[in-house]
């Protein structure tokens, strides 16, 4: 479809499921690359990244555990400010390789409390992964060191990525119609 509906907004097409998966492809081979060796525990930020951490899963050949952790900062269109832990990590990381499984990244301030709150873990290291990046939006210094697409600073939906709830369901990526 080249627009959707979701609630009371318009969206156009902007990725495609075939370029979606290019380039998870693409980053599940660097991270196998790279982390060959490391025995990996992936982190999958709930709820967004659940479409984005199972396609990238299906193309890890490394030995590696996935685990879920649930954090919430958006209301509606608008990022809420403040993060909150829903729902944490119960297994250990410390001497570990942490991959952080993220829909997107704008602001930088989920992913800056979650690498905060994990540190005091002990980890070995820890990579993020993440499905979208917007540049323009990132308001403090981060490493991402497996970025799918970086973005321009528009609301997109589709993929895992929702509007108050909805559109997660698609298997492309759609960006609002202003």
């Amino acid at each position: 479809m080249d627009t959707i509906r979701v609630n009371d907004k318009e969206f156009r097409l902007f990725l495609s499921e075939s370029q979606i998966k290019v380039a998870i492809k693409k980053i599940a081979k660097q991270i196998n690359k790279d982390l060959d060796g490391k025995n990996p525990i992936f982190l999958a930020i709930l709820n967004g990244s659940f479409m984005f951490a199972s396609d990238l899963m299906k193309h890890i050949t490394i030995p590696s555990e996935i685990s879920f952790v649930k954090l919430a900062s958006y209301e509606g269109m608008q990022s809420e400010g403040k993060v909150k832990e829903v729902f944490g990590l119960s297994e250990r990381i410390d001497g570990r390789t942490v991959v952080i499984v993220e829909d997107i990244v704008d602001s930088g301030r989920t992913m800056q409390q979650l690498l905060f709150s994990l540190s005091s873990r002990n980890p070995a290291e820890i990579r993020i992964a993440t499905f979208l990046s917007k540049p323009a939006a990132l308001q403090c210094e981060l490493n991402l060191n497996y970025v799918a697409f970086e973005i321009p600073n528009d609301f997109v939906v589709g993929f895992g990525l929702d509007y108050n709830g909805y559109g997660r369901n698609y298997g492309e990526l759609y960006s609002l119609i202003h």
